[in-house]
């Protein structure tokens, strides 16, 4: 059979049967000639457009063939071809990365790797180094908890680098001999009196308040980072810090350090407030996180206790002590504070007190060595003294 069509339909109406009338044939032809025209005109148009946004240099890539459509022809890359492709072959054309600046720290600040400066500027003095509690468990947990709330009720209110400033002084304690020698010891010294805490939230009912979320965790955060080995250098090596409402009697005497916030802080003149009276290496043995129980024993030189330069005095009298005996012997304390801890002597059995005791560990009585030859018997001398005239 012939294929239909708008023209079959008009010359041989009859052959389809009465189905078909003139009129409707001849609409067909009407929307098909309409149809292929308003085609032609979007092929026209396209072949116009297409150029017109691409630029002047991928028009190569367009392929306008004879039935009117715009093709964009892709080159294969490199590692898309046979014979240049491998395993990760693609990762060599991948654009490159843009360079990423190093993130800015806070000031004083200093990444872990670094080693801290030794000094800051002859006020400050020297720069605390970082003392990290990264033990795991009960000593992690009870630490992070005094420094919090330490951050939280001293200053809630101050910006990011007064409450580092604080975090810092507790750490410097903490490294110091003349305070105890964890975080929740220092924090709580003295709470077990109503006059006398080193930290006053300790002793005055502070810790009665609820603590607002917000400003918990804010103090929760810097008191991590602190843990984790943070150093806050503007405040050196300061073991004290008052605000700027009091005077106390000792701060003419001690050594002003800086000011932030609200706050003055001060480090111990002396040998007390040098880097030797500090030993930044954590221990261990949290004590509960909480205040001592409530003692009813009369305070004895309580005052002595909060006063810094009586603490100054205390470490001079003890390193004294321990240097006169050769560094084996416990210094004393006064108005309780701690000593100043040297190396204990060994003690002996009595069956090696009688063989020499220490001195037979001493090496004095060791035999000459025998044997080496003339040319190898200076050998480890300097030829010449450094720094002697030739």
């Amino acid at each position: 059979m012939k294929p239909f069509s708008a023209s079959t339909y008009e010359q041989r109406p009859r052959d389809f049967g009465a189905r078909f009338s003139r009129r409707r044939v001849k609409t067909i032809g009407m929307r098909g000639r309409r149809k292929h025209r308003g085609r032609r005109a979007m092929v026209l148009l396209a072949a116009v457009a297409v150029p017109a946004f691409a630029a002047p240099e991928e028009w190569r890539g367009f392929d306008i063939g004879n039935a009117g459509r715009a093709e964009l022809v892709l080159q294969p890359m490199p590692f898309e071809k046979p014979g240049d492709s491998f395993p990760g072959s693609a990762f060599y054309y991948l654009a490159p990365d843009e360079p990423v600046a190093a993130p800015v720290l806070a000031d004083g600040a200093q990444w872990d790797s670094a080693d801290a400066p030794t000094v800051i500027d002859p006020v400050a003095g020297p720069v605390a180094r970082a003392l990290r509690v990264d033990n795991s468990g009960v000593d992690r947990s009870r630490a992070l908890e005094c420094l919090t709330a330490a951050i939280y009720y001293e200053a809630a209110s101050e910006p990011d680098g007064g409450q580092r400033a604080v975090a810092q002084v507790i750490l410097n304690r903490v490294a110091h001999a003349s305070f105890p020698n964890t975080v929740c010891g220092v924090v709580y010294q003295g709470s077990e009196r109503s006059t006398g805490c080193q930290f006053s939230f300790t002793c005055d009912g502070s810790l009665a308040r609820r603590p607002s979320a917000f400003f918990w965790e804010r103090a929760r955060q810097v008191a991590s980072a602190a843990l984790a080995g943070y150093v806050y250098a503007p405040v050196g090596l300061a073991t004290h810090y008052h605000t700027f409402a009091v005077h106390p009697a000792w701060d003419a005497k001690m050594i002003n350090v800086t000011n932030i916030g609200a706050h003055r802080f001060f480090r111990m003149p002396g040998p007390a407030g040098e880097p030797g009276a500090y030993r930044f290496a954590y221990l261990g043995g949290e004590p509960v996180a909480a205040p001592h129980p409530h003692s009813n024993a009369p305070v004895i030189d309580a005052a002595l206790a909060l006063d810094p330069l009586a603490i100054q005095r205390a470490y001079e009298a003890g390193l004294k002590a321990a240097q006169a005996n050769g560094g084996t012997a416990l210094a004393p304390t006064t108005a309780g504070l701690a000593p100043v801890h040297a190396a204990p002597a060994p003690t002996y059995t009595s069956e090696q007190q009688q063989r020499g005791g220490d001195a037979v560990y001493r090496g004095e009585k060791l035999p000459e060595a025998t044997g080496i030859r003339p040319e190898y018997q200076n050998s480890g001398r300097w030829i010449a003294q450094p720094g002697a005239p030739q």
